[in-house]
């Protein structure tokens, strides 16, 4: 059975679902790079249509899953079993001190032998860094294996979990905020979950079907992106090319918080870094929180199921792996009528619910009787963040954007006159019901453009530059190309400074404002 033929069974389409309708072009990316020396600002783009040859994987050959010893597994999603209480307990860590010819203390270096199926968990202190260097036996971060004898280095606030099926020694090189060794995790759970998918993706291919969809859902603070890193590495190790799709608007990996976007998985993410940035599709949102603004969040997630279906008709090896789709953690009244919402855009298979039961029985009942419904416990390792601690993270994440990882770029930074750009809000200010036109609802005000005049309240204002060439270009659902902060603005010159990740001029003149902040104070 289809979501198509569920929805017209059902009466209607849910709204801004994207059946039937035609999707919005692939746009480009042009503003900024991962990769490349410092300053070096290398043009990006978007493939709209990728059939030529990759590179291959480098465990295609492998038909077994990534560290796991061949065994008999259950190949239906919903027959994951409860967590093992078995496993095996780690040996305690031999701590060395090393010190300095003054017989100060120089760095301190704790040793870890594991066994099979544990997990290391450590967190690095405030204004420290950590070095990770695998001694002997395989071992993997979040799905990404470890390279012997190689040193990873984690900066201040990283939460790291480094998991071993076969046993392993790890060495950890400076101050952490807690360091222990632990037996009971979801692992093999997770692994389960990844097998399950494989060979619905071998049956797609068999069969000439499309891939598995995977949404990842759970409250805040549940290991959503971490389950999704590991489901994706998982696949690419085994020659699949997933796409990742981001719907977490506040703490999001594929872009800047305040966007949503698809990013086309063909190499395990980079322990340190994380996945590669090259071509990202994204769209500008606005805001950390979709209850800003719910009909625009739900119109943009349409939007990306709407290019997605479209790389999937052109690229079959796109369409085989299917995507794996990240969601917020807004659970509750409207955030889960936008879960819903997103599971019918994308017409996904498989819902994997971390660590709240009552969500679990709520999908069940709501969404299609042939989309799997997986309940799966949440990492004992997952760490309540703060307030504090995730407007840090989002800043740090623009500071990356236009500085790269760990200040590999040099930002540009120069004046845009008044005159050259148009720059617009998303969405009417909220009036009363009262004083609205006859007809007319708050709801018909959220997608609308609202013309803004550049003044000094734009100061430290992040914006993006949309791709489109007009007004009429429909511009809140055209993706963007980059985007530039407000430094500074003169009035009298009839200019405003930005910081930008590429030279000038901008490749677009039509702005997007963002409610989101940014200070570079480092």
């Amino acid at each position: 059975m289809s979501w198509e033929r569920h929805a017209n069974e059902r009466g209607t389409h849910p709204e801004g679902s994207g059946w039937g309708r035609e999707g919005a072009p692939l746009r480009c990316n042009v503003m900024q790079t991962r990769g490349g020396a410092a300053g070096n600002m290398q043009m990006r783009c978007k493939r709209a249509a990728e059939t030529g040859r990759e590179p291959p994987p480098r465990d295609a050959g492998n038909s077994r899953d990534p560290r796991r010893p061949a065994r008999s597994r259950r190949s239906d999603v919903t027959s994951v079993a409860a967590a093992p209480g078995g496993g095996h307990r780690a040996r305690d860590p031999r701590v060395t001190v090393m010190a300095d010819d003054g017989g100060e203390e120089k760095k301190q270096v704790a040793k870890f032998e594991l066994e099979r199926e544990t997990e290391l968990r450590f967190e690095v202190e405030a204004a420290q860094t950590v070095q990770l260097e695998l001694l002997t036996g395989m071992a993997e971060v979040f799905g990404t294996e470890l390279t012997r004898n190689k040193k990873f280095t984690f900066d201040a606030g990283a939460k790291v979990a480094v998991f071993t099926w076969h046993g392993c020694t790890v060495q950890l090189s400076g101050r952490t905020e807690v360091a222990y060794v632990s037996r009971d995790t979801p692992m093999l759970l997770y692994l389960n979950t990844h097998t399950a998918l494989e060979q619905m993706r071998r049956q797609a291919e068999r069969e000439d079907e499309r891939g598995p969809r995977v949404m990842v859902v759970g409250p805040t603070d549940v290991g959503k992106t971490t389950v999704c890193r590991l489901l994706l590495n998982y696949a690419v190790r085994l020659g699949r090319r997933p796409t990742f799709v981001e719907l977490d608007v506040g703490q999001g990996s594929v872009s800047i918080p305040g966007t949503m976007g698809a990013l086309y998985i063909e190499r395990p993410a980079d322990v340190e870094e994380g996945f590669s940035l090259q071509a990202p599709l994204v769209y500008h949102f606005g805001s950390t929180t979709p209850g800003t603004n719910i009909k625009l969040y739900n119109k943009i997630t349409s939007c990306l199921a709407d290019v997605f279906n479209q790389r999937c008709e052109v690229n079959r090896r796109a369409s085989v792996s299917g995507c794996v789709i990240n969601t917020c953690g807004w659970v509750k009244s409207s955030g889960y009528q936008a879960l819903v919402h997103a599971a019918s855009a994308f017409e996904v298979d498989v819902v994997v619910v971390l660590d709240q039961e009552r969500l679990y029985n709520e999908l069940k009942r709501d969404l299609p009787h042939f989309v799997r419904t997986v309940l799966l416990p949440k990492s004992g390792g997952v760490v309540e963040r703060s307030k504090d601690f995730r407007r840090e993270c989002r800043d740090e994440r623009i500071r990356e954007y236009f500085y790269g990882f760990r200040g590999c770029f040099y930002p540009h930074a120069f004046d845009v006159k008044f005159s050259d750009v148009k720059i617009y809000k998303v969405g009417a200010p909220t009036i009363p019901d009262s004083c609205l036109p006859l007809g007319m609802s708050q709801e018909d005000n959220q997608l609308k453009l609202v013309p803004v005049t550049p003044g000094r309240d734009m100061v430290h204002h992040l914006l993006s530059v949309s791709t489109a060439d007009s007004p009429d270009d429909n511009i809140s659902e055209t993706s963007v190309a980059g985007f530039i902060v407000v430094t500074g603005v003169d009035l009298e010159r009839q200019v405003f400074t930005v910081l930008s990740p590429a030279p000038r001029p901008l490749p677009k003149n039509f702005l997007l404002i963002m409610d989101i902040r940014f200070m570079d104070l480092k």
